[in-house]
């Protein structure tokens, strides 16, 4: 049943996305800019880059891509399939009788009845077998990606790089039994393995140091990722994900419209300052 639940509702995801896709075919496109980005691969899953060119597409092509990213659900050979492909892009569309808005909505929906179709197997094991054996090769963190949209002229609509956090929250003693496991692992980048045990034993010793009762947090940082900035005053703005290419509906001729730059880490950001790591290595810090 849980096979046959989770095919039925993708085949309707489907039908929209195709539908929309058509529909925007055969739409009055006013602008189309797509921002290509590099393939992430395999031995890059980890690595947080200091730098990402970006190739930018106007025109038919980018109208191409655009449109062809929201039916980008599936592994099709790809080198990694643990980082999703972004594919940050803006399309401004006349959409005189709302048919772009509603069928937006329609896969927006049908994302959300497809993700909690998955979610209702508990186990996480039996929730990734049942997904690839009803969709092989499904990306489906792909499939859940929500399409953004915006039908009320905003003032602006601008692109820009997000870096976030993963952050855990942990105690003392979990701290330090991650330090103890650590202890024991051998490090390629240390030459000598004593020196490496060592550091962790310093480590080790500045988390003992602390109360009982002392909150720690790990804040891993983690890829930067587009967004799209929607401004309609300095106190009335919003921001989204550009994973998908963002659609305009029926633009005003005053929208500022902005582009994405290719991304280039500055070592000298203000909020570098504002961490203290109890270990660096594992950027461990004090929440209290």
């Amino acid at each position: 049943m849980n096979k046959f639940n989770i095919r039925s509702t993708f085949d309707v995801l489907i039908h929209h996305i195709d539908q929309l896709c058509h529909e925007l075919q055969h739409s009055e496109i006013i602008k189309a800019n797509f921002y290509e980005l590099p393939a992430v691969k395999k031995q890059d899953e980890e690595i947080a880059p200091k730098q990402i060119p970006i190739l930018k597409l106007d025109g038919e092509d980018a109208k191409k891509k655009c449109i062809n990213s929201f039916r980008d659900i599936f592994l099709s050979g790809r080198e990694s399939g643990k980082l999703l492909q972004r594919f940050p892009g803006l399309l401004l569309v006349n959409d005189p009788r709302d048919t772009i808005k509603s069928r937006v909505a329609e896969v927006n929906l049908a994302k959300e009845n497809f993700k909690n179709t998955i979610l209702e197997i508990s186990n996480n094991d039996a929730r990734f077998e049942a997904v690839h054996n009803a969709v092989p090769d499904l990306i489906t963190l792909a499939a859940y990606r929500k399409i953004h949209c915006e039908s009320e002229p905003p003032f602006s609509v601008r692109f820009t790089w997000m870096k976030k956090h993963a952050t855990r929250v942990l105690t003392k003693d979990a701290a330090l039994q991650m330090l103890n496991r650590s202890s024991i692992y051998s490090n390629p980048r240390m030459i000598d393995q004593e020196k490496w045990k060592q550091l962790v034993e310093q480590e080790k010793y500045r988390v003992s140091s602390l109360s009982e009762s002392a909150k720690l947090r790990i804040r891993r940082p983690t890829r930067v990722t587009p967004e799209v900035n929607v401004r309609y005053t300095a106190s009335n703005r919003y921001h989204v994900s550009a994973a998908l290419p963002f659609i305009l509906l029926n633009p005003h001729p005053d929208t500022k419209i902005g582009e994405l730059s290719n991304f280039i880490e500055k070592d000298d950001h203000p909020r570098k300052r504002e961490y203290n790591f109890l270990v660096d290595r594992i950027y461990l810090e004090r929440c209290d």
